[in-house]
């Protein structure tokens, strides 16, 4: 199938693609580790022994970090990771990582609806006729919602990946060895990826709205 070059005909970005993949997996991190601080632990805040006379060295609270069962110095504390990306540099961020696998060759479509029941047998087999692309590394295969059975076939075979077009990040697409996606989900990545008109092509729209046939 032909595919459009201003989606997949974007020069790499390395910085920008790096943004976008960082920004991806941060979003994932839960952000939940917490420990607790000297004024957290179930521990007396007492002296332990008096300042001098015990023939032992001065010692303060128990529940210094220096001590075993005291709070954690500087120790995680739930918190988010989040890093912003503007969406038109996860737009290019994702093209350019598309473009990656169609400059290389490894980006194909497969005929989803060709599986009328679910067979793994036949998702290898149409992995090998991948031909060297179909060997070694990972496989993302990208599917649309009603593509169930292609779904079923694909997800038990090892070192594949399969995901919604909807769920597919940068992260997924550049860490891929490669990608097989069916028609309908390239074009919802395409969709996705596509650059906002410009503002002039903007304005001219909107003047032909408001005059179609032109001034006056």
């Amino acid at each position: 199938m032909d595919v459009e070059d201003a989606i997949f005909g974007e020069g790499f970005h390395e910085p920008l693609v790096h943004r976008a993949v960082t920004a991806e997996l941060n979003a994932r991190r839960r952000g939940t580790a917490s420990t607790l601080m000297r004024g957290e632990v179930a521990m007396t805040g007492a002296k332990a022994w008096r300042q001098k006379g015990t023939g032992r060295a001065r010692v303060g609270a128990l529940s210094a970090p220096q001590r075993t069962g005291g709070g954690i110095a500087f120790g995680p504390k739930p918190r988010s990771y989040t890093v912003k990306l503007n969406r038109k540099e996860r737009r290019r961020a994702l093209r350019c990582a598309l473009s990656v696998h169609a400059d290389r060759g490894s980006l194909a479509a497969v005929d989803a609806a060709g599986f009328s029941a679910p067979s793994t047998k036949r998702a290898a087999e149409a992995l090998a006729s991948f031909g060297e692309g179909g060997t070694g590394g990972r496989t993302l295969v990208v599917l649309v919602e009603g593509e169930e059975t292609a779904v079923l076939s694909f997800r038990n075979i090892e070192g594949v990946r399969v995901l919604k077009a909807e769920d597919v990040g940068v992260a997924d697409v550049i860490g891929a060895a490669r990608m097989i996606a069916s028609p309908a989900a390239l074009e919802a990545l395409t969709r996705v990826a596509a650059a906002p008109p410009s503002k002039e092509t903007d304005a001219t729209d909107s003047a032909s709205v408001r005059n179609p046939s032109g001034p006056a």
